[in-house]
């Protein structure tokens, strides 16, 4: 086992922010544990950054953007390929990284929360080959330049996944960042950092202050000399970065929480879709904001949907995330396994039907912040479990009696992330998909596409991720008339 917080205690960085191109001690002396969530034991501290930590991240993107934004796409590109493939020879440090400071499985760490992210910056690249940064209207050229210096905030879920997925298109787009990843899950950035670093990145492209949102994060997007902010995170925490940003008029770009349905139509194939359905759902431990955790099937075979969801989620294995035949490690944070305990029990008082699971921890795990897979059937659009994002291996059954009344159902949610349709008739499920209030829908389960958009209707947030669409964020356009004689 590589061992992710020696390397960087050794290397001097688990201390440090890196800021102008170098290691530097922050301003303060306030720090932050990171806690192991199979164990509950504290693996490492790290600094907390301050609004003067801040300063002199912004400052060095600053300084570095005019060059920076003049170069050569061709340049950018080179980058992003030398940051791709280090993540890839990293791979296995990364993936240590993620399972000792958030809890992944170690295999879903190699299979997914690693390679994900290196997708990220690989498509960035390819995207920034082609990308139309001037084109023709009649007289008038339409120029798409740099917004400038940008402020990325990231949270514990997903970690790296969402630090490339917003540094590899801003520094394709020509931007200079500052990136702020969630104090709960450090280690990780601090190894993208070293990526960077080794990559090549000239000064002051790239910088990176750890901290809490309500000292680093408020003072990241209230800063002057910030030109946009990105933040991926809950809907709070995007009211508040929106609120601090507004006096400067900066565009901020949020993706923020959801509710997700999972529309089962009549003549969806059960024996394939269920299962995908539960995996969907418990994806990550359910800790992703996409999660379609609500799953609405007809009532006539509600019967057969509890009997397959309960299979399904009993075949999960939960327990040492280093133990490479577990398919579910614990819970982040001791915060959220709290709020998941929760809404279980508010599932169970408010009159929710248990198929599998229930509050505490599963049987055989004494100690860690292990959840079990739970499904409620019997859910009512009005209880909370329906209504509010639980953030874990939780999912609710809700029977309806008309396609129609299914789509109002989906749609009945302040969030609009994310939505799935299970149908043998494509037609039909376009049609339905074409109806649902979400910024990405799934038809059939089908591949991830790290080139599709993503982002949210209503208060899942504005803007979008991944594609040309996630570079074009980083973007103003200008129009020059004359520009063509």
């Amino acid at each position: 086992m590589i061992d992710p917080i020696r390397h960087l205690d050794e290397a001097g960085h688990l201390g440090a922010f890196f800021i102008d191109g170098g290691w530097r001690k922050p301003e303060g002396t306030e720090r932050a544990p990171v806690v192991n969530p199979a164990t509950e034991d504290v693996v490492a501290e790290i600094p907390l950054g301050h609004a003067a930590d801040v300063a002199h991240a912004v400052s060095a993107a600053r300084r570095a953007f005019p060059l920076w934004s003049r170069t050569r796409a061709e340049e950018r590109a080179a980058l992003l390929s030398r940051v791709h493939a280090l993540i890839l020879e990293r791979q296995e440090l990364l993936a240590q990284a993620l399972t000792c400071e958030m809890g992944a499985a170690i295999s879903y760490a190699r299979q997914a929360q690693v390679p994900l992210a290196a997708e990220h910056i690989r498509v960035a690249r390819d995207n920034l080959a082609d990308f139309p940064f001037i084109s023709q209207r009649g007289a008038t050229a339409i120029l798409k330049e740099a917004i400038g210096v940008c402020a990325l905030i990231t949270p514990w879920n997903w970690p790296l996944y969402q630090i490339t997925a917003k540094v590899g298109p801003a520094l394709a787009a020509g931007c200079t960042v500052v990136l702020k990843p969630s104090e709960l899950s450090p280690l990780n950035a601090l190894l993208f950092a070293e990526i960077i670093a080794e990559a090549g990145c000239p000064p002051g492209v790239f910088n990176l202050v750890q901290g809490n949102g309500p000292v680093v994060g408020e003072a990241m997007a209230s800063h002057v000399d910030v030109d946009m902010v990105s933040i991926t995170g809950s809907t709070r925490a995007g009211v508040l970065v929106a609120q601090a940003a507004a006096p400067t008029v900066k565009r901020v770009a949020q993706e923020l929480g959801g509710k997700s349905p999972n529309v089962v139509l009549p003549d969806a194939d059960l024996a394939r879709c269920i299962p995908l359905g539960v995996a969907a759902a418990m994806r990550n431990l359910g800790q992703s904001c996409s999660a379609p955790t609500r799953m609405l099937v007809p009532r006539r075979r509600l019967a057969e949907v509890e009997a397959l969801a309960g299979q399904a989620a009993a075949s999960f294995v939960v327990g040492d995330p280093l133990d490479e035949a577990t398919t579910h490690g614990p819970i982040a944070n001791r915060a959220q396994y709290a709020r998941i305990q929760s809404m279980i029990e508010a599932g169970l008082a408010e009159g929710a039907r248990l198929v599998i699971g229930g509050p505490g921890r599963p049987a055989g795990l004494k100690a860690g912040l292990y959840a079990r897979p739970t499904v409620f059937s019997d859910v009512r659009r009005d209880m909370t479990i329906a209504r509010e994002e639980i953030f874990g291996p939780v999912l609710a059954i809700m029977a309806y009696d008309t396609v129609d009344e299914a789509i109002e159902i989906a749609n009945d949610t302040v969030y609009g992330l994310g939505a799935h349709v299970h149908g043998a008739d494509i037609d039909a499920a376009r049609a339905v998909a074409a109806q649902l209030r979400a910024g990405q829908v799934h038809i059939n389960a089908p591949a991830w596409d790290p080139q599709a958009p993503f982002g949210g209707y209503k208060r899942s947030g504005n803007g979008r991720e991944y594609g040309p669409e996630g570079m074009e964020e980083y973007l103003e356009t200008k129009s020059v008339l004359g520009f063509y004689p």
